[in-house]
């Protein structure tokens, strides 16, 4: 992986600092211009002083085939670029000491964060001590049953005149809202706190990214009336709580620290735990009073003017001050100066200083000129700026975002429809996630979810095992429209040559299915298996009802479109078919619960089994298609895991070859993608042939 990193920087300096062979000259003092002799060219690449593209740094151009040579015979192609294959060309050269990178520019840059919007509440004093307080002990995600008559058998051990409220009485605020966001259970949840006269919070607990902002909510909204709270979390999950606090204006939040993963403990190291460790802490989160440090600890470091300077360096520097500054994902970016910035902006409508949106979790006013410098950080074209606004609108969709600080490592990505997707030339075909103009769009969802989201691995973004690197897409319209069906944006309601984006996230990637028949319901069938196998979390444990997106190569869906001539009537036939057998979905939601460990004792797989069948829609139907045909087992309880709507169909991928992939995840958001009044004039001073070229019929 350093080796890879350290290519990869080796050829941005190449890039960014010119060697001597490509007629560059000394480099310009750094500046908000350019901070190199090299300047970007129509092409996305970049040109040295009297204009001329250099082969070491420029890609073909426009148009070009895949190997296309740009090198023009005065330049000398670095061997480590570029090296001679037997046989080549006599302008071919080997690599002299004159393409040495020489002395390093440095680079004038920008911030790629936007100014947090949600000022900090003063907290009240914590407590003198919990005598003869009131004290309501709420939520109830992990093992909460356990540790909450615990906790309050403590409370009225230490403390008999203490009254403690419970869940059932009072209920919880649960996440807590952003700016302008009404939220019933909160504002419930507050009242409720006045009219019993609570004095003092606890919440828990916090065992997994969704559940953990969750839980403090009710502690923020307790701290916002001016109540001590404390929030329960495992240890992961303790600088989840901070930062939810911090972001919603509470800058000193209480917490008190499950020594482990709740449900994977028995019941008497449950019990234990809350009395030897919980317990001293939570009476300290409640009682000792809140120092300035506690206060500057977590404070996040202050933002000022968006076209401030905030740091000058040699490409390697900019970097390394880019992941100190948790501004970076850790691979190269490039540096992110005023000039290339502005070139960004010239691709759309909007103002620099225009909102595009005050983005969750961390809230922070997104203005078009921060979605630009994100745009240079990721390496993406200037030409992608109306997909990186339309992606970053996406982001401030709640049923989209609301899965992507989950343990579970929902991934965003995205595909794009309509001309302009052909037109900047984004991939549809065989590999089309690692081409470079796919994958920059890609890269660019990575650094917005930090950068503009606010989300951080080991903060809020609590994938267990980490993510994939997100990914961009297209749909082949064009096959679409040979086999008969609409493309995706059409579906929406968009015109066929309207531009869409379609953000997305996935919980897996890969595991295709190869259907080796041409008849349309033994494919249907078998994408049918597929998607009951790929539901939300490992054994289909988690939500009973899962947005999917279903990725069908050309000719598997022209197969499939002789019987069923539409998308609709092929998610209509598979929501009737995807169905599970109910006693496979309960004891997969018994025994792998995403929240607490059940009882047996208490409650049992059957007894979990005849509130699946009441609950999820269970009905006595045939088995599915692919079961064993038994004696006796001619009728079976089930219960659906689709339900319409939340499917997307995209006809895309290898087109010589036979697969379908379906990929579980979030919810969809879609995006029209606005191009600016001169955008042909813009594209054609870079080479681009016109979007009506690409425009269907």
């Amino acid at each position: 992986m350093w080796k890879l990193c350290s290519l990869i920087l080796l050829l941005l300096a190449c890039a960014l600092s010119p060697p001597t062979g490509c007629g560059a000259e000394k480099s310009q003092a750094a500046s908000g211009a350019e901070g190199s002799p090299h300047a970007v060219n129509s092409a996305g690449g970049f040109q040295n002083n009297s204009g001329e593209v250099c082969p070491v740094c420029a890609p073909p151009t426009l148009g070009a085939k895949a190997n296309a040579d740009v090198a023009s015979p005065s330049f000398r192609v670095p061997a480590l670029c570029a090296p001679p294959s037997p046989g080549a060309p006599a302008n071919s050269s080997i690599c002299t000491d004159t393409c040495l990178v020489g002395k390093a520019s440095t680079y004038a840059v920008v911030a790629p964060v936007g100014r947090q919007t949600i000022s900090m509440i003063t907290q009240a004093s914590r407590l003198d001590t919990l005598e003869g307080k009131t004290i309501a002990l709420v939520g109830g995600s992990f093992m909460a049953h356990l540790t909450h008559p615990e906790i309050k058998r403590l409370i009225l051990r230490n403390y008999p005149t203490a009254h403690v409220i419970l869940l059932e009485e009072i209920g919880s605020a649960g996440p807590f809202p952003g700016p302008g966001v009404v939220r019933k259970a909160k504002d419930d949840f507050q009242r409720k706190l006045k009219e019993m006269g609570v004095q003092a919070v606890i919440s828990g607990n916090g065992g997994c990214g969704l559940c953990t902002p969750k839980e403090t909510g009710s502690s923020i909204a307790a701290e916002y009336l001016g109540i001590p709270a404390v929030t329960i979390a495992g240890p992961t999950f303790v600088q989840q709580v901070y930062s939810t606090s911090v972001n919603h204006g509470v800058p000193a939040p209480r917490t008190a620290t499950y020594p482990g993963a709740f449900a994977a403990h028995t019941r008497e190291e449950l019990l234990h735990n809350t009395r030897e460790v919980l317990w001293p802490q939570l009476v300290e989160g409640l009682t000792k009073p809140i120092t300035k440090q506690e206060i500057a600890d977590l404070a996040k470091a202050a933002v000022g003017g968006t076209k401030d300077i905030v740091f000058t360096g040699t490409l390697d520097e900019v970097n390394q001050f880019f992941v100190e500054n948790r501004w970076s994902d850790g691979l190269p970016v490039i540096p992110p100066t005023v000039a290339r910035v502005e070139e960004f902006l010239k691709f759309c409508d909007l103002e620099w200083d225009k909102s595009v949106g005050v983005l969750p979790i961390a809230y922070r006013d997104t203005l078009a000129w921060h979605v630009a410098v994100n745009g240079v950080l990721a390496g993406c074209p200037p030409e992608f700026m109306p997909l990186l606004v339309a992606f970053t609108k996406a982001l401030a969709d709640g049923n989209y975002r609301r899965t992507l600080a989950s343990t579970h490592a929902w991934t965003p990505f995205c595909w794009v429809n309509g001309p302009v997707a052909r037109q900047l030339g984004l991939d549809s075909h065989q590999g089309q996630i690692n081409e470079p103009r796919n994958a920059a769009l890609g890269r660019f969802i990575n650094l917005a979810m930090m950068n503009l989201g606010g989300y951080y691995v080991k903060q809020n973004r609590m994938g267990t095992f980490g993510y994939l690197m997100p990914w961009s897409l297209t749909e082949d319209e064009e096959a679409c429209l040979r086999i008969g069906w609409q493309p995706y944006h059409v579906q929406l309601g968009y015109d066929l040559n309207q531009n869409a984006l379609t953000a997305a996230s996935a919980l897996m990637w890969g595991n295709n299915l190869t259907p080796a028949t041409d008849n349309p319901e033994k494919i249907m069938q078998l994408v049918a298996w597929d998607v009951v196998e790929k539901g939300q979390f490992a054994t289909g444990s988690g939500p009973k009802l899962t947005p999917r997106t279903i990725l069908i190569t050309e000719y598997v869906a022209r197969d499939l479109a002789r019987g069923y001539p539409s998308k609709r009537e092929l998610e209509n036939a598979l929501i009737a078919t995807a169905r599970r057998p109910a006693y496979e979905r309960a004891y997969s939601n018994y025994w792998a619960n995403p929240g607490s460990a059940f009882d047996p004792a208490r409650y049992t797989v059957d007894m979990h089994l005849r509130k699946v069948i009441r609950n999820e829609n269970g009905a006595l139907t045939d088995p599915p298609p692919w079961f064993l045909k038994v004696p006796g087992l001619e009728k079976l309880y089930t219960v659906p895991v689709m339900h319409t709507g939340v499917t997307a169909i995209l006809v895309t991928g290898d087109a010589d070859r036979n697969k379908v992939q379906t990929v579980p995840g979030g919810n969809h958001a879609t995006i029209e993608i606005k191009l600016p009044a001169n955008w042909d004039a813009l594209m054609a001073d870079l080479g681009y042939r016109p979007l009506k070229e690409f425009f269907l019929k």
